[in-house]
């Protein structure tokens, strides 16, 4: 039972730490790549938030409660993707960003949705959809997620305290690259290229 426990979390980990997928580490680097440290926990919540939205949808969708176009999915992650490294880089360095919660987290939520039902698609090609076998899917990518984004805290903090980045540069650099890299994943969705 237990073994059976730790392979699924596996295949959840498996899933985010993907070289194929890597849209999702994408996501989870412009969410992160704005804070620091000391904000960990806000991090942390946001984390589970997205983790929220997507383990709602990828339930709904693996029981077939919802179904969605999987070329609209697969153009609509890169869009949130872009949307949240947008909005870093128009609110990078901007003091008041930490006291505007609700319309971040409803987004963060909303956005999980979305990135779920693509989990829905991948989990589409494994035959056990048993509730057990989802939640421990979604403790996997729960797992990699906040190990990513420790990362990217980690890189944040020491590319400004050793290479002396403003926070700012840090924000726009980063985001900027995202951006560059989800604009041809955008351009070259199926939806656009039928």
């Amino acid at each position: 039972m237990l073994e059976n426990f730790w392979f699924n979390v596996k295949i959840g980990i498996d899933h985010i730490i993907d070289k194929n997928g890597y849209d999702h580490l994408l996501f989870l680097l412009v969410l992160a790549v704005p804070y620091v440290f000391k904000d960990w926990k806000r991090v942390l919540i946001l984390v589970s938030i997205f983790t929220i939205g997507h383990s709602i949808s990828l339930v709904l969708g693996a029981y077939d409660v919802v179904t969605v176009n999987g070329k609209l999915i697969e153009f609509l992650i890169p869009i949130t993707i872009l949307i949240t490294a947008i909005y870093n880089v128009f609110t990078a360095g901007k003091k008041d960003r930490g006291n505007k919660v609700g319309p971040l987290f409803l987004t963060t939520l909303f956005f999980g949705l979305i990135h779920g039902l693509g989990f829905a698609r991948y989990l589409d090609m494994i035959s056990d959809n048993s509730l057990m076998f989802l939640v421990e899917f979604a403790l996997g990518i729960e797992i990699a997620q906040v190990i990513i984004v420790f990362v990217v805290l980690f890189l944040g903090f020491m590319c400004q305290t050793i290479f002396r980045f403003t926070r700012r540069d840090w924000v726009m650099v980063l985001s900027s690259i995202v951006i560059g890299l989800v604009i041809p994943m955008i351009i070259q969705s199926n939806l656009l290229n039928p």
